[in-house]
């Protein structure tokens, strides 16, 4: 019988986020036949509890730096216990606290950038510091990933010299399927059952735009009194979200939950999928909602505009600009023709680009090859 490749798969924190639910879906994925997945994330949460209840081995360093050289030392007793072939990190603070204690024991480290670091918002001292940074990282990685062609670009023009693979997000299409029969997540949360329901599924994080969403849906509201705002996730913003929503006076019109595992059921519930993010890699909350016949309204940054053309399978705004954002809820809350046009569209998207299975074949691929 063939030894099984032991990959730890680091990924900077327990809450669900793009990377963590790429993260699930490959492991979940997986071949278990020839690979057994062990995780390392940084921080406790609903990401770690659903791996723990897959039986998948998970371990919990704690800490929310990235180059946070004192855990370093226990990211390599870890190492030497669990013995892996490779390391795969995912995102910028998995990567800069595992790749140290990676090199040190001679185990190569493959890193997926899901979205960089660096943004043009930054001040220019904190972004030249988040490019050397990345820079140390892709050049010292045994194999970069990009999760989109924009996303490596970015890289290329920050990183001279940088090489990474584009291997895209996939979504598994049985999870995430609109054929499939889900509870009443309107009931469970007193939506009225006729609200054109408008669904915000991220951290509340300033590049996720939470609070400029809450502003714009205000604006939405007078063009179309039915819609109805339910925000899923949490984050540093969150506390702010929910004052600003008691503030505008619209507790009967916004609806906030916590980080939740029934993805699916909440998508399925609604009738309009929103992403106004700054930037992003190639969102996977994006392509979970699409997989689900969403009609989506997003900003037109980085991985999002690959994954969508305008007017085709979904809505894009320029980042920043809300009202523009406003003004697109309000229109595909009237049409019903054009969101079951992108409804269309966006299944097909799905099913010819984004598929969990082809991207985890791409990256065992990647695995054979330094295992070999």
């Amino acid at each position: 019988m063939t030894k099984k490749i032991k990959v730890l798969e680091c990924i900077r924190q327990g809450q669900i986020g793009g990377g963590e639910s790429h993260l699930l879906s490959l492991v979940e994925n997986l071949n278990r036949d020839r690979f057994e997945p062990v995780v390392l994330s940084f921080t406790e949460g609903p990401m770690v509890d659903r791996l723990r209840a897959l039986n998948v081995n998970t371990h919990v360093i704690y800490t929310e730096k990235p180059f946070d050289v004192s855990k370093w030392g226990q990211v390599k007793q870890l190492l030497q216990a669990e013995r892996p072939a490779l390391v795969h990190a995912h995102g910028t603070r998995a990567s800069s606290n595992t790749l140290w204690a990676a090199r040190s024991l001679g185990i190569p480290l493959i890193y997926t950038v899901h979205g960089w670091s660096f943004h043009d918002d930054q001040s220019l001292l904190v972004r030249r510091m988040r490019i050397m940074g990345e820079r140390y990282i892709t050049s010292r990685s045994a194999f970069n990933i990009a999760v989109s062609a924009s996303n490596r670009q970015s890289g290329i023009d920050q990183i001279p010299g940088l090489k990474a693979t584009v291997i895209s997000n996939g979504i598994d299409q049985k999870k995430f399927s609109p054929a499939k029969k889900f509870k009443n997540i309107r009931e469970e949360l007193k939506i009225p059952a006729d609200a054109m329901l408008v669904l915000f599924v991220a951290r509340f994080t300033h590049h996720k735009q939470p609070l400029a969403l809450i502003r714009a849906f205000r604006e939405a509201l007078a063009g179309l009194p039915s819609l109805h705002l339910l925000m899923v996730g949490d984050g540093d913003q969150k506390e702010e979200g929910v004052a600003l929503v008691k503030e505008l006076g619209l507790e009967d019109k916004v609806t906030l939950q916590p980080f939740r595992q029934d993805v699916p059921e909440v998508l399925a519930s609604a009738d309009i999928f929103v992403l106004p993010s700054l930037w992003e890699g190639l969102p996977i909350g994006l392509l979970e909602a699409m997989a689900m016949g969403k009609a989506v309204v997003a900003t037109r940054v980085d991985g999002t505009k690959e994954v969508i053309q305008h007017e085709v399978n979904g809505l894009l705004v320029e980042p920043g600009d809300f009202s523009a954002l406003a003004a697109a809820l309000v229109r595909l809350g009237k049409d019903d023709t054009l969101r079951a046009s992108l409804h269309s569209k966006a299944l097909e998207t799905i099913k010819e680009q984004y598929n969990a299975g082809v991207m985890t074949r791409k990256i065992e691929a990647v695995y054979d090859s330094f295992v070999k």
